[in-house]
């Protein structure tokens, strides 16, 4: 259990640079995705603004724990089990609730776009943690 929370930690403070680097990295090269999130299908809520820092460890912990569960089923070398993981995940988890976003909010598929390569990003990432820390 200790490797699975440690692991999940280290994973999660990664994801959480990811995140904040992705979303300063569309601010500047892609202006015009970032105009995007002004609209009224995005809570601007100050209060909520916790649970943007908060998700990459709720990630993580979960993908670490399905990591544990999985990784005997995984084969091959240290990268092909992290993006093994990865894809098993945004497949699995990300694309039908990204096709379920798209067809009930208002927003591009650009955007859902770049939450379906974030997603992918985070399962590789976090995989290849968990095979390093809890192989």
């Amino acid at each position: 259990m200790k490797k699975i929370i440690i692991a999940g930690f280290v994973a999660g403070a990664l994801l959480l640079a990811l995140s904040v680097l992705g979303l300063y990295a569309t601010i500047w090269f892609f202006p015009g995705l970032a105009v995007q999130y002004f609209d009224p299908a995005f809570s601007v809520d100050s209060d909520k603004v916790i649970l943007y820092y908060v998700h990459p460890f709720v990630i993580s912990m979960a993908l670490s724990w399905f990591w544990n569960r999985f990784k005997g089923v995984l084969t091959g070398s240290f990268i092909t089990r992290g993006i093994e993981f990865g894809l098993i995940y945004t497949l699995i988890a990300t694309l039908p609730m990204m096709l379920l976003i798209y067809s009930a909010m208002s927003v591009s598929l650009t955007i859902v776009g770049t939450w379906f390569v974030l997603a992918l990003l985070q399962g590789t990432i976090a995989g290849l943690v968990f095979e390093k820390m809890n192989p």
